[in-house]
């Protein structure tokens, strides 16, 4: 039990911070665009690297020394893309505020969601790799997945418990102000770290 809780605890905290998947999970909740397919892309993503982490693919980053830098560098190129596609919408607003529309395909909903998960470094730096470091206390390999198992749940919580909660807070975002400030909340907040990955590697 208490290595069920610890590994709750430790997914929990990893994914908690915002983020550029967790930005585009809360703009889709809010959309109403998606989201079941959506949190459970997202959340059984996070279970694969949970698994592989668990199971040691941790070491894969030492063995290639020079992965980080093409993460880094393909993730930052991305968001950036991203981030002004999201202030580009911010300066011109007039979007639509009917929520519960669908604003794009399921196809490339999920396109999206599988470059802001698998082409994010941190994904396999800190995700992965800490959750396989903090499961190396366990062990014995029926209590590093019982550890595993609690990190996998929290994933799940959190992505449905975000996609699904946002709705919450639907009634103020019929405001075309408040969808612009969105917009640019989620731009400046992409270019951002992609800012951070591009200092990171030089």
């Amino acid at each position: 039990m208490t290595a069920a809780l610890t590994g709750f605890a430790t997914g929990f905290s990893l994914i908690l911070a915002i983020g550029a998947q967790n930005a585009f999970v809360l703009r889709q909740g809010l959309l109403r665009s998606h989201v079941f397919w959506l949190c459970l892309f997202c959340a059984t993503s996070d279970a694969l690297l949970i698994a592989a982490g668990v199971a040691g693919f941790g070491a894969l980053v030492e063995a290639l020394p020079a992965l980080p830098l093409v993460m880094s560098l393909g993730g930052a190129a991305f968001l950036i893309a991203y981030g002004i596609t999201r202030l580009v919408a911010a300066w011109r607003g007039g979007q639509a505020m009917e929520i519960g529309g669908v604003d794009q395909s399921l196809w490339r909903t999920l396109a999206i969601a599988a470059a802001f998960t698998w082409a994010n470094p941190h994904v396999y730096l800190d995700t992965l790799g800490l959750i396989g470091a903090v499961s190396t206390q366990y062990p014995d390999w029926s209590t590093r997945i019982v550890f595993g198992t609690g990190a996998v749940f929290a994933s799940f919580v959190f992505f449905f418990g975000l996609g699904y909660g946002a709705r919450l807070i639907a009634p103020v975002m019929r405001s075309a102000r408040a969808w612009q400030v969105l917009d640019l909340l989620i731009g400046l907040t992409m270019l951002a770290i992609a800012a951070k990955l591009i200092i990171g590697v030089i």
